[in-house]
């Protein structure tokens, strides 16, 4: 059966939620423009921001600061087989450095899923840049290509968003059933310790042993009514996974 556009956009949700390494392609300041890729780690907000931690000194902030337009390739290679069936998802925009004020939120959230990145925040030169993004390419395979729908790419900040801690403390303590029966489910990983990790529009992230894995919600939940709307849809659906 043929891939929808729909399709498209849950993989490639799927695969931007579950990878933190990617290729970032700037416009080289030293050599007249040309195009350099760097190998860079990121990580995604509630919303779809991506952000990086670069330093002052790398080649590829020079370029940044020089010219903002950039592109983003995240990348999940084919083990067997044909690799040029590898899904991939381009991310075109401008690296933006982020804020004094927005900082310590973005740090917060960048370390929680790149914990060993806060050695780097004692070096001097280290900031934060969010990509703002303009277009999404996605391949998933041959014939299955396309531009994404940006509706839900933009930068749409959920209701909830000041409410999150809470809602991982109340899930992690009150209803720890319904993660790690999400986990069993989907992962094949039955852990009496999984926990709750973080939130985003597309779903949750699950930690376990050490490990994080994305859950995803069949769509983008802004509010904090569809965001419970979603979670008990799958302590039913999972129900019969639970430990």
């Amino acid at each position: 059966m043929k891939a929808s556009k729909a399709d498209y956009e849950l993989n490639a949700v799927a695969l931007f939620r579950s990878s933190n390494t990617a290729v970032l392609s700037t416009l080289s300041k030293s050599t007249n423009d040309y195009p350099f890729g760097s190998f860079v780690t990121f990580a995604s907000n509630n919303n779809r921001d991506l952000f990086i931690y670069a330093s002052d000194i790398a080649e590829h902030t020079k370029n940044i600061l020089n010219d903002t337009r950039a592109c983003v390739t995240i990348c999940s290679v084919t083990k067997d087989g044909d690799k040029q069936t590898s899904a991939r998802l381009s991310l075109i925009g401008d690296l933006i450095r982020i804020p004094d004020t927005e900082t310590d939120a973005c740090q917060a959230r960048f370390f929680k899923f790149l914990p060993d990145s806060k050695s780097y925040s004692r070096i001097h030169g280290f900031h934060f840049y969010r990509l703002n993004i303009l277009k999404a390419r996605w391949i998933g395979d041959f014939g299955q290509i396309g531009w994404l729908d940006m509706k839900h790419w933009t930068a749409n900040v959920p209701k909830w968003e000041k409410s999150e801690a809470a809602m991982i403390e109340h899930m992690n303590q009150d209803h720890s059933n319904v993660i790690r029966s999400a986990l069993n489910a989907s992962f094949g990983i039955a852990d009496p310790n999984a926990q709750m990790l973080a939130l985003c529009t597309d779903g949750y992230f699950i930690l376990s042993t050490g490990q994080q894995y994305f859950i995803p919600f069949d769509q983008p939940c802004y509010s904090g009514s569809s965001i419970r709307a979603a979670l008990v849809q799958q302590a039913k659906a999972y129900r019969s996974f639970e430990l």
